[in-house]
């Protein structure tokens, strides 16, 4: 029987009056938070012109800061029991990053990078096999494969002997090796626990809170750091062709514990255990200076109330003297770090950005173009990477400031995702930077002054994810 004419258009309107109220109010929420201006139009225009997709989308995905959890955790920093230093170089950006949450610089530190894969694999699995007292790990990606498979072998061995094992996997980074995957750990008597699970959701907007931190802790006394993930393209035991590039760094002294404590701060939101009780466990004593290098922890995310990494970014970019050079994976800027490097150009100094030439992420690769080209406009140096795939994250200020982590420079990394960050402020570490990074312009190319004529359905596409980029 066909449906009552009047009963159909009264469903139909209370349909139409609930789609309003239901955009009206995620408007209200939207408007109300700290977002960026591109997100926030974004977001608009979804939930304006398609509100039963939009309304739900925006629940689910728009999130940005937890306030509770920021509330308390309050600082990921400790009170620091080393030697506190603020170099020469790095007064003003150190004063910015640290008003906003991170770390004071530390000093007595030595840092060394792990420039490839096969010497970030065996420096983990030396790590691992040595340990004696704890393993604290937390990864993106723990890959389904010889690498990921390789870890768990090697964790459940040390949890058997008795080391504490703590693995903490981003629930959707590793999807697929957070649950059976891991039982040889659990049953060996470590413990495996998912961050911010997607289902259930923990909290309004918790599936698109994402913790991209990649971090590694020994016996409290060897961290490692940066933007590599457990799985097979980014590190193994044997060279591979189609690896890719990336950096990170093993940090020995007393940023070690600085590095720790964010750890714990994670693993007791994802846990539930008690803080206070995990911090109890830590030695009493900090580890010892190890080396010369001054170090500046800065942790970003849901979990701070600012955003350290963004402005300590822009404090670094915009107080440039002579150069600023950027290694990214992605580059999508909002546009008050895209008018910085702009002038900063324009003013004479050497700015320089490297992206691969294509990366895994074909709507990315679009969405940057239109940022790249205006760049390349203002006298920035574009380079594409031409030798596969470039994951290393990098910001390298006049030759004496280094930033690495897991952060790329996109609007994700800076306003969404859990990150961490290290500064580095010494000469030592500096030199090795700055010969890593002319390696990498060697192997990369212009990019070309004149493109190719756009067509039609490429164009469309690249303005698309242009509009969407601040989603992405």
């Amino acid at each position: 029987m066909a449906a009552h004419p009047v009963a159909s258009g009264l469903l139909s309107h209370l349909l139409t009056v609930i789609g309003f109220l239901l955009a009206v109010f995620a408007i209200a929420r939207l408007m109300s938070q700290r977002k960026q201006p591109g997100n926030t139009f974004a977001w608009l225009l979804a939930i304006a012109f398609i509100p039963y997709l939009g309304v739900p989308l925006y629940l689910l995905l728009g999130g940005r800061k937890i306030r509770k959890l920021a509330e308390r955790k309050a600082r990921l920093c400790p009170t620091s029991q080393g030697a506190v230093t603020v170099p020469d170089n790095a007064g003003f950006a150190a004063r910015v990053f640290t008003r906003d949450g991170a770390c004071p610089p530390i000093g007595g530190n030595r840092v060394r990078f792990l420039t490839t894969g096969e010497d970030s694999f065996a420096t983990l699995e030396k790590g691992i096999l040595e340990a004696k007292e704890s393993i604290h790990l937390m990864t993106f990606i723990l890959g389904h494969d010889e690498v990921g498979r390789r870890i768990v072998q090697l964790l459940a061995r040390r949890a058997r002997a008795g080391v504490k094992v703590r693995l903490l996997l981003d629930a959707l980074g590793c999807f697929r090796t957070s649950g059976r995957f891991c039982d040889p750990i659990r049953e060996a008597g470590g413990e495996v626990v998912k961050f911010m699970p997607v289902f259930p959701l923990q909290t309004r907007g918790s599936a698109n809170l994402r913790n991209h931190r990649k971090i590694a802790i020994i016996d409290h006394q060897f961290a490692a750091v940066g933007g590599r993930n457990l799985a097979l393209e980014y590190m193994g035991p044997q060279p591979l062709r189609r690896r890719w590039r990336d950096l990170g760094a093993v940090i020995q002294g007393p940023a070690v514990r600085q590095i720790e404590e964010i750890f714990l701060a994670d693993w007791a939101y994802a846990s539930g255990d008690s803080l206070l009780s995990l911090q109890r466990d830590l030695p009493p004593e900090w580890p010892r200076p190890a080396g010369n290098a001054s170090l500046q922890v800065v942790a970003s995310g849901p979990d701070v109330t600012g955003d350290p990494l963004y402005e300590g970014i822009l404090s670094l970019v915009q107080q440039a003297q002579r150069s600023v050079w950027i290694v990214t994976p992605y580059f999508i800027p909002d546009e008050v770090l895209q008018r910085s490097l702009m002038v900063q150009a324009r003013a004479g100094l050497d700015v320089r950005i490297v992206v691969p030439a294509r990366s895994n992420h074909r709507i990315t690769d679009l969405a940057r173009r239109h940022h790249l080209r205006e760049l390349q406009k203002a006298g920035v140096k574009v380079l594409l990477y031409q030798s596969g795939m470039n994951h290393a994250k990098l910001l390298f200020v006049d030759g004496e400031t280094t930033l690495f982590g897991s952060a790329n420079m996109d609007l994700r990394s800076l306003f969404v995702n859990f990150e961490i960050g290290l500064v580095a402020y010494s000469a030592e570490e500096a030199s090795v930077v700055r010969s890593w990074c002319e390696e990498v312009f060697a192997q990369s190319r212009p990019l070309p002054e004149k493109p190719r004529a756009r067509r039609f359905f490429p164009a469309i596409g690249e303005e698309i994810a242009r509009l969407l980029a601040p989603l992405l």
